[in-house]
């Protein structure tokens, strides 16, 4: 008898009828740590208004930029799991464990993977009328004159420059680390002369180069990318920098398993469809969306990675 009346509870049966509701049934927020106008956020638009399309609910765009993205990311973790509230970020997700120890936001415990949801380039660039043009150029003036040549980011803790700090180490040289409010204010220091380079996503330096205004010199990837052919992997040249930059989405831990695989597979079909590639192609951007499996592995990779970096630079978030 106790039993059923436990069962019969209005807040346990409130429980069960939501859980057994179609999903979505309401307004779904996309939360994303980073301030309106920018790359992800423009990707973040053109998925909410696909979903909607698709789903047949509003998916809202709901901006919760600071403190190294920690804020959004703490949002959406400490949100109910029902499926009403998801995380869009970038790679500096994989960071914050080691940037905010205790704080309970590791991304392999604290949240539930979706889908890796595009592939964005980290790129080295010097001002188009600065002395180096070659990565080889820039290791040997770090060599000659150690701490002097500097680099600018958009932040402290920033994936601009957690990326610095991996190619100094990999390199075995000691650079300067200069901080900004955003990667728009490290180019523009970049071009006025006051920092001599700048890591920072295709998508941020690539209209620069394309101007004439920056030098493109490598790119962070394991492999040279496919649209820029002639552009060496920084990888060629200084063995095992990979500053892997990607954007995800992911849910609060307990997410149900059917929303999952409803939301990553409804993801993965828009991969294919052309006004998905013509928009990501003009934000500097390839569409991955590949489900949890991928996310949950490069989360396991890089966290520890990024872990030892913070470790050996002496970094700390904002």
């Amino acid at each position: 008898m106790r039993r059923r009346a436990l069962l019969a509870s209005p807040a346990l049966l409130a429980t069960r009828t939501r859980a057994e509701e179609p999903w979505p049934s309401r307004p779904v927020r996309i939360v994303i740590p980073f301030g309106a106008g920018g790359p992800i956020d423009n990707v973040g638009r053109l998925l909410a208004e696909l979903l909607r399309d698709r789903l047949g609910q509003p998916f809202l765009i709901d901006n919760r930029p600071g403190a190294g993205g920690s804020i959004g990311i703490r949002t959406v973790i400490q949100s109910p799991p029902d499926g009403t509230a998801v995380l869009l970020t970038s790679a500096s997700l994989a960071s914050v464990p080691a940037l905010y120890p205790g704080q309970g936001l590791d991304p392999r415990t604290a949240l539930t993977p979706v889908s890796l949801v595009a592939d964005i380039p980290t790129a080295l660039v010097v001002r188009a009328d600065g002395p180096w043009r070659s990565v080889q150029d820039i290791v040997a003036a770090a060599r000659a004159r150690p701490a002097t040549l500097t680099y600018g980011s958009g932040g402290a803790g920033s994936s601009n420059h957690l990326s610095g700090a991996l190619f100094a180490s990999a390199a075995g040289v000691k650079l300067e680390h200069i901080s900004y409010r955003g990667a728009a204010p490290a180019m523009i220091a970049l071009f006025a002369g006051e920092i001599d380079m700048v890591f920072a996503s295709t998508v941020e330096t690539l209209p620069h180069v394309q101007a004439g205004r920056a030098r493109l010199l490598g790119v962070a990837t394991e492999r040279r990318v496919p649209s820029l052919p002639d552009t060496p992997a920084i990888d060629e040249i200084v063995p095992g920098y990979v500053a892997l930059n990607w954007y995800a989405i992911a849910a609060p831990h307990g997410l149900p398993a059917p929303i999952v695989e409803k939301l990553s597979a409804t993801l993965a079909a828009l991969r294919d469809l052309p006004e998905v590639k013509a928009r990501f192609a003009a934000a500097g951007t390839v569409p991955l969306l590949t489900g949890p499996a991928a996310l949950e592995r490069l989360l396991e990779s890089d966290v520890p990675k990024w872990q030892r970096v913070v470790a050996e630079a002496g970094i700390r978030g904002e």
